[in-house]
């Protein structure tokens, strides 16, 4: 009898255990989902960051033919007596 007892203590166990475990694999694959939206986002920032770059050395680069352009005006409108 107390054979049986300690069987069905175990095979409770078992099925507690088997039931964690389903729950936990479900688990992992929606964090897996998470962690390649995750990096899909990683990578896209970086693409934003890349494109931000490149429009800030634009905007310097217009800056300067800015001042240089200003600094032709103003020598033309001192040579006009301006």
């Amino acid at each position: 009898m107390v054979t049986w007892v300690w069987i069905a203590v175990a095979a409770i166990a078992l099925i507690v255990l088997v039931s964690a475990a389903v729950r936990l694999l479900g688990r992992l694959s929606e964090l897996r989902r998470a962690a390649m939206r995750l990096q899909q986002r990683q990578e896209q920032a970086l693409r934003v960051q890349a494109g931000a770059e490149r429009l800030q050395q634009t905007v310097q680069s217009l800056q300067e033919r800015a001042e240089i352009t200003q600094g032709k005006v103003a020598r033309i409108q001192a040579g006009l007596g301006r």
